[in-house]
């Protein structure tokens, strides 16, 4: 039988929980999957998130049929399906959170360092050390799910579920990092952002989240190259777009046709 880990979306349970016991055997895998069958579940679980198996292994765990995924991995996923996030405000009191469901949806979220201690969070020891990094998922896995991404359902951050459920996970400074623009301070900016249902950034985000396939992608990235130099996108939109376009690649399974989606631009090599 073959070692090798499919990732081929029809692939048997059992040929999984198989692949699984020979990666085990490396001892390579998280701490909690000693089994074939808990890489089989978890892979699965990750295909439905639109996960490849190991980028599964390394971002979910399951506890009493709930998938355990950090706020940073659902952010990642909600952004290559085309959603939109800008912090207001992210401090080590208050975390303010703007987003942007890919079919328009608007919401913001906040949660405040008052709100930990009400909900009894404080007893955690990164709610002392890291509370910025804290209050900001929980602004995230909060928000996903108030502004109603499928993507959020039934998936949380290690740190709202409770601490015999899973361990306390200890936080690293340079996680702390925040890809989105930040600004502090009661003068904060809203986010300004169009959800028009026929806007053509919504149109084109939207698109983005359906395409199945790099070379769909790639057929969008010419179609994008094409409306930039006609005026319909801005330059800092044609690169949002890429940028979904890149994170969307990255999720997609194996391309049997060899074709990969290209991470620099490059308007030489994109024909309209």
């Amino acid at each position: 039988m073959s070692t090798a880990i499919s990732t081929h979306r029809e692939t048997p349970m059992n040929e999984l929980a198989a692949n699984g016991d020979q990666a085990v055997k490396t001892g390579m895998l998280p701490d909690h999957i000693k089994t074939g069958w808990q890489f089989a579940v978890i892979a699965a679980t990750g295909h439905e998130l639109g996960m490849q198996p190991m980028r599964a292994i390394r971002s979910l765990a399951m506890v009493k049929g709930k998938v355990v995924e950090s706020a940073d991995s659902q952010l990642a996923r909600f952004k290559a399906a085309g959603g939109r996030s800008q912090f207001e405000v992210l401090d080590e009191t208050k975390a303010i959170l703007h987003l942007i469901h890919p079919n328009g949806d608007k919401h913001t979220e906040s949660f405040t360092i008052e709100d930990a201690k009400r909900a009894g969070l404080s007893s955690n020891s990164n709610y002392s050390k890291f509370p910025k990094a804290m209050l900001r998922s929980r602004a995230i896995t909060a928000g996903l799910k108030s502004v109603g991404w499928e993507g959020a359902v039934g998936a949380y951050d290690p740190d709202e579920l409770r601490s015999e459920e899973f361990p306390e996970r200890t936080y690293e400074p340079a996680k702390e990092a925040v890809r989105e623009p930040v600004v502090s301070g009661p003068a904060a900016p809203a986010l300004t952002l169009s959800v028009s249902k026929d806007d053509p950034m919504v149109k084109a985000r939207h698109a983005v989240q359906l395409a199945k396939s790099v070379p769909e992608l790639n057929k969008l990235r010419s179609l994008v190259q094409k409306r930039r130099n006609e005026g319909t996108f801005t330059e800092e939109q044609h690169h949002e777009l890429v940028e979904l376009m890149i994170g969307k690649a990255e999720l997609l399974p194996d391309d049997d046709t060899g074709q990969e989606f290209p991470h620099e631009a490059a308007e030489h090599e994109v024909t309209a």
